[in-house]
Parts: C-alpha cells; sequence; structure tokens
C-alpha cells in the first residue's frame, strides 16, 4: 500500500511540474520577465502585492519553492521505501535538478535575462517534468509486473531510434526558447518542427504497426503521436495569434493562451518520447538478420 501511495505522490508532483512550466511559459509570454527586479525575495518581501507582471513572475516562483519541497519529499520517500539502489540516485537526480533550476532561474533575474542562462532554465525545466514522469511510471504497478520481450530486427534498431527521439525533441524545444528568449529568429524552430514531427511520427506508427498486441508499447506510441499532433495544432495556432496581433503593444490573450499551451504541450510530446524509449529499452530485444 506505501508503494502505491508513493506512485500516486509522483504522479501529483509530476502534475505539479506541469503546472510549473505553465507558469513560466506565463511570464515570459505576457513579457512579465523582470518583473519582480530581486531574487530571492520578491521586493523585500515574501509576498508582494500580486499586480500586473508581477502576478505572473511571483506566481511562478510559488509554484517553484511548492514543486521544489514536493521533491524533497518525494527523495526522502524513494530513498526509505524503494528498495531499488538506482532509484534512490534517480530521486536524489530529481532533487538535484530542480535545485540547478531554482539557481538559474535567480540568475535570470540577477543578471537581466541573459539568454542562454534563460534558454538552460527553460530547457531544464521540460527535462524535470519528463524526470517526474519517469518516476511516476517506474514506481507504478505495471512496472513491477515485469518486461515483456518482444524481437525487433529492422535497421536502423529500434532502440536506438527510440533514444535519438527524446534527443531531437529537446534540441526542437531549446530552439523554441532561443526563439521566445530572442536569440534565434523563428525559422530555425520552424524547420526542426518539421524534422523532429517527422522522425517522431515515423518511429510511433513503426511501434504501433509492428507490435500492436503489446499493450505498454502501443500505449506509449499511441500517446506520443497524439500529444504530437496536437502540438502541431498549437504551434501553428501559436504562429497565426502571433501574425494576428503583430502590432499590438501587449500581448493579447488568445496570443498568450496558444504560446502557453504549445509549451506545455511540448513538455508532454517530450515526457512520451522519454516513456516510449525506457519501454523500448525494456521490452525490445535487437535481433540480427540471417
Amino acid at each position: 500500500m506505501d508503494h502505491l501511495w508513493l506512485h500516486r505522490y509522483a504522479i501529483l508532483l509530476a502534475v505539479c511540474t506541469l503546472l510549473l512550466v505553465v507558469a513560466g511559459a506565463s511570464v515570459t509570454s505576457n513579457d512579465a520577465g523582470l518583473s519582480v527586479p530581486d531574487w530571492p525575495l520578491s521586493y523585500g518581501k515574501v509576498m508582494p502585492p500580486m499586480t500586473g507582471g508581477i502576478f505572473y513572475e511571483h506566481g511562478h516562483r510559488m509554484v517553484a519553492t511548492a514543486v521544489g519541497f514536493m521533491t524533497i519529499v518525494l527523495a526522502v520517500w524513494l530513498w526509505r521505501a524503494d528498495s531499488r539502489r538506482w532509484m534512490k540516485r534517480l530521486g536524489l537526480a530529481a532533487l538535484g535538478g530542480v535545485i540547478l533550476q531554482g539557481v538559474l532561474g535567480g540568475l535570470t533575474v540577477l543578471f537581466l535575462l541573459p539568454r542562454g542562462v534563460s534558454i538552460a532554465h527553460a530547457s531544464l525545466a521540460q527535462l524535470f517534468f519528463s524526470t517526474t514522469v519517469a518516476i511516476a511510471l517506474f514506481t507504478s504497478p505495471g512496472w513491477k509486473r515485469g518486461p515483456r520481450m518482444v524481437e525487433d530486427g529492422g535497421r536502423p534498431p529500434l532502440r536506438k531510434l527510440a533514444v535519438i527521439v527524446p534527443l531531437a525533441i529537446l534540441g526542437q524545444l531549446a530552439l523554441g526558447a532561443a526563439y521566445r528568449h530572442k536569440l534565434l529568429g523563428l525559422m530555425p524552430h520552424i524547420v526542426g518542427a518539421m524534422v523532429v514531427g517527422g522522425i517522431v511520427l515515423m518511429v510511433a506508427m513503426f511501434v504501433l504497426t509492428q507490435f500492436a498486441a503489446h499493450r505498454p508499447l502501443k500505449k506509449a506510441a499511441h500517446s506520443l503521436a497524439g500529444l504530437t499532433f496536437v502540438q502541431v495544432f498549437l504551434g501553428i495556432a501559436a504562429y497565426m495569434s502571433r501574425i494576428t496581433y503583430i502590432e499590438t503593444a501587449r500581448p493579447e490573450p488568445v496570443m498568450v493562451l496558444f504560446t502557453v499551451l504549445h509549451v506545455a504541450a511540448g513538455a508532454t510530446v517530450l515526457a512520451a518520447s522519454v516513456v516510449l524509449a525506457i519501454q523500448v529499452l525494456r521490452n525490445v530485444r535487437t535481433i540480427r538478420p540471417s
């Protein structure tokens, strides 16, 4: 029963981390960066007046603090309740990641939004979310039932492709962060979306056609393909809304909405690709064609 509650807590942390990604995207989408010019306090206070851009910037810090404390609890819980040594280390790695994320967030304020640090801060948020999703998977009852091996004789091997996919998606998300923080233009992100989207859908369709009877693989591939289609739609919607309101002085609500949803969906696509990679590495054995 204790392990079931650990799994539920890991799911809760993953959900809260996704909300943190949404809160962070809301800061940039509303041009609220540096609305609070000091750190770790906000205008020298624990709770400043939540008006204007302060609502988004300080709200982001509040959610981040909550996620940080929840990660401490998770790391301690894993260390005490999980007998797997690698899970204990993963919990500590998650804790180290959230601490580093907080430091990067502070540096973005203290050094007035340096582009490199801001992009690293955004990319690490995506990685941390995927880590929490992976922990939820590793603590699930389904994981404890063990793998169900299938064979793959394709070239290139599915195991290698499954690892390449999340790396490609992470690079694409970094290009998106570089655009939002004005380091690069939009075109690299658009080209990257077409290339990475093609790779993602190719691998997902291969899994669905070759291993349709394998429930964990099928479920992971379905999730990745579906979320990728949603992400593409939201990317188009975010671009069209930006073009429509390009001459407005302040970000319009519809533009903010689609941009924030696009960033959040990107995080879920990365997490889904990590889950698929984990399931492939666990359940698929590469064989050499005779």
